[in-house]
């Protein structure tokens, strides 16, 4: 848990980026770009629907993991970084299109499987999966399908039913009900995160006061502005993992 006392650095472009443990600039980049908090949420939410109904297969656990590592982990984080540098980094073009190209790439591949083991309709989740994330990464077609709910779906909802289908071959009420749940998550990590990238992006000063009813003042700060809002994000990204490993206990249970 973050401490709300303690000083926030705001000269990164996310909470996450460049740790100090990796030692090439580079590396810390790739680190940055490929969001690591934000991915391992989306992931625990591809756990969760493979988890809600026994049996679990581990091997289609496995294979759905890795295709939504790949395509939104990595094939979709480098599309947004190509298209824009929001995260200004130094990483070449030819870079962040191979790792976009090899992230849903293998996808595809995976889900080509998935279409041969569990069933043939596997293919329409991953058509809307691709065109999803790359339509929403490059804002093509005019920017029409970079939207909000478009990233709520894409990310909260889709990742949800296609791990359940993927085990069980069809969606059940359960499912889609655990789907508007991930929609849920991904929309208060919306809410928290568009104003923290505003912030740390797009914001040269801040100035103002709080006052206190007892008399007392306050400094407004991007830091202490950016506080609340990052501890919110840091939980998040912890609940997540926290309910997906709770339901993996469950169903491997001895």
């Amino acid at each position: 848990m973050a401490d709300l006392r303690r000083p926030v650095e705001t000269n990164a472009p996310a909470f996450y980026a460049a740790p100090r443990f990796l030692g090439s600039r580079r590396a810390r980049e790739w680190w940055t770009v490929l969001h690591p908090p934000y991915t391992a949420l989306h992931l625990s939410l591809v756990t969760i629907g493979a988890c809600l109904s026994a049996p679990v297969n581990t091997v289609k656990l496995v294979a759905t993991l890795g295709a939504f590592l790949l395509a939104l982990g990595v094939g979709a984080h480098s599309l947004d970084e190509l298209h824009g540098r929001p995260l200004s980094t130094t990483i070449p073009a030819w870079q962040l299109i191979g790792a976009s190209v090899l992230g849903i790439g293998g996808a595809v591949g995976l889900g080509v499987v998935g279409v041969v083991v569990v069933s043939a309709y596997l293919a329409i989740f991953i058509v809307v999966g691709s065109v999803a994330a790359v339509a929403y990464n490059l804002e093509l077609f005019g920017g029409r399908l970079h939207t909000g709910p478009m990233l709520i779906l894409s990310w909260g909802a889709f990742p949800v039913l296609t791990a359940y289908f993927a085990q069980h071959a069809t969606i059940s009420a359960g499912a889609v009900g655990a789907a508007v749940f991930g929609a849920l998550v991904t929309r208060i990590q919306q809410q928290l995160s568009t104003p923290a990238r505003a912030l740390r992006r797009r914001t040269r000063a801040v100035h103002g006061a709080i006052e206190g009813l007892d008399g007392t003042s306050r400094p407004i700060t991007a830091a202490t502005m950016l506080a609340p809002l990052e501890a919110a994000l840091r939980t998040l990204c912890w609940m997540g993992p926290v309910l997906a490993l709770t339901l993996v206990l469950v169903r491997f249970r001895p």
